[in-house]
């Protein structure tokens, strides 16, 4: 059974998300809070949205944390999906493929033209996964993150801007 996240989900989602970490060979960076996700999820102004894959009423086995973008080439939203994952012993029951087909239902529900996410180049077992409901990798981009220093010395309030040229046609929110 796929469901929207409650609240009541979030220390199970907090859970996931570490051992999705943890999967990933990252727990270290998995530094979010309970409270942190139940504002992002349920706050005065949600960011994220989630959904959740129960074995059993009550049993959550797995999730799909998610949030809107924008396609300024197609002119209207669409999903990105942060996390997909599923607690190895549910595997293989359909629950990872339940959790994308219902992201794929709301794109079509409301008019959004893509659902998009990235995926570890090692993790052979997703990208095949993926790879057999039709997605297909973008392999002309490159994902380029600012984390940690260099995104606090970038949008620090002193005005300093790291020398060098601007880039020209290529922008981060280009599609």
């Amino acid at each position: 059974m796929i469901r929207p996240a409650t609240p009541a989900d979030v220390p199970v989602i907090h859970a996931l998300v570490r051992e999705l970490a943890d999967y990933e060979k990252a727990l270290v960076e998995a530094r979010a809070t309970e409270e942190q996700l139940r504002e992002a999820l349920f706050g005065e102004r949600p960011a994220a949205f989630a959904h959740v894959a129960e074995d059993v009423p009550g049993e959550v086995v797995g999730f799909a944390l998610w949030f809107l973008n924008f396609s300024t080439w197609r002119g209207v939203h669409g999903i990105y999906l942060e996390d997909l994952y599923v607690r190895p012993p549910a595997r293989g029951g359909g629950h990872g493929k339940a959790l994308l087909a219902e992201l794929a239902r709301i794109c079509v529900e409301r008019g959004y033209e893509r659902l998009e996410w990235s995926v570890l180049d090692w993790n052979r077992p997703s990208i095949e996964f993926y790879e057999a409901r039709g997605a297909r990798p973008q392999d002309e981009w490159t994902v380029y993150r600012l984390t940690d220093e260099p995104l606090r010395e970038l949008g620090a309030p002193s005005g300093d801007v790291p020398s060098g040229d601007a880039p020209s046609g290529d922008t981060p929110s280009a599609d």
